[in-house]
């Protein structure tokens, strides 16, 4: 793998040599052809002279010596802290008197495991790493879309728990739930979601095929594959696989007990919770649900999203709408 800053590869930099070494030609005529300086044509030239052509492989570009690097006593301050106290930056900073920001880059440099993934009883690691090294982002909307169904707990008329709180008033009654099924882009993080009675593979089908032709709608119009975890209603439903059909669509499967794999419409629950679902203390579970398209509108058109620099899922489809 060739430096991230180097204007040449190894071919590159063997033709350099060939071309002043063997030919006889100028380095500075040589340098100006392959698009580089005269002196790191030299710089080259000498590394191949000492070395051959070992001489030409990347170097690290680490420093030999990094006098302002932390001292190893207070990275051992820092991690005794962290191990006694199990807190994070700002609590080690408090304990330890080290920089907040000093204290975080010495735990990802010493590869301590976040507090989230540790058992809060004996600090240590219990979950796994969810990172998936092989992120990916399809070239065109369409090309695949996530799909997913969330279970929420009904509201009952006058107000749940979170308006009243806990007591006789709100305990033991059984509302049962509403399910919003979610089909989220995944190159422009475009976003449909309804709220259906169960998950059941003729109601997931129906919801496809309505999804489809909303995102028709919105500047995509044709999917191209879907994304789903292995729910029975996408994995064995002989309507939702008619569906699929119907649209001409491949369907994909995500690895089992991984649902970081479908991690676009997943996060797209969370951001659902977290600013629709639990976001105001509702009255009704009608009021929640009339709440529910106004907030997909800004999701879709106002809200910024981390993923598109700040703009919003439309962006991303606007020019073909």
């Amino acid at each position: 793998m060739t430096h991230a800053n180097a204007r040449l590869n190894l071919n590159g930099r063997l033709l350099l040599v060939e071309r002043v070494r063997v030919d006889g030609r100028p380095v500075a005529h040589v340098a100006k052809e392959l698009g580089i300086s005269r002196q790191r044509a030299s710089v080259w030239l000498s590394r191949f002279d000492v070395d051959g052509v070992a001489g030409l492989a990347d170097r690290s570009s680490r420093p030999r010596t990094s006098p302002k690097r932390t001292s190893v006593r207070v990275e051992r301050r820092v991690l005794k802290a962290r191990t006694k106290h199990r807190c994070g930056a700002l609590g080690l900073a408090r304990h330890t008197g080290v920089a907040a920001a000093t204290c975080g880059r010495i735990l990802r440099r010493h590869q301590v495991p976040r507090l989230a993934d540790c058992d809060p009883i004996t600090g240590k690691p219990i979950r796994i790493d969810r990172a998936n090294p092989n992120r990916y982002e399809h070239p065109h909307p369409g090309d695949l879309v996530h799909l997913d169904v969330k279970k929420i707990g009904r509201i009952p008329d006058g107000g749940g728990w979170r308006v009243h709180g806990w007591h006789t008033r709100t305990a033991g009654r059984k509302l049962g739930f509403d399910y919003v099924h979610s089909a989220v882009d995944d190159n422009s993080r475009l976003a449909y979601a309804e709220i259906l009675p169960d998950e059941k593979g003729t109601t997931a089908a129906a919801f496809l095929i309505r999804a489809a032709a909303w995102f028709a709608t919105h500047g995509i119009p044709q999917i191209k594959a879907i994304l789903s975890d292995n729910a029975f209603a996408y994995r064995k439903s002989k309507a939702f696989a008619a569906a699929v059909a119907a649209l001409g669509a491949s369907h994909h499967f995500i690895k089992p007990h991984c649902p970081w794999t479908n991690g676009k419409v997943e996060r797209f629950n969370r951001t659902l919770q977290t600013e629709w679902a639990y976001r105001h203390p509702y009255r009704s579970n009608t009021h929640r649900a009339r709440a529910l398209p106004r907030w997909l509108a800004t999701y879709n058109n106002r809200r910024p999203h981390t993923a598109l620099g700040g703009l919003p899922p439309i962006s991303r489809v606007s020019t073909t709408s």
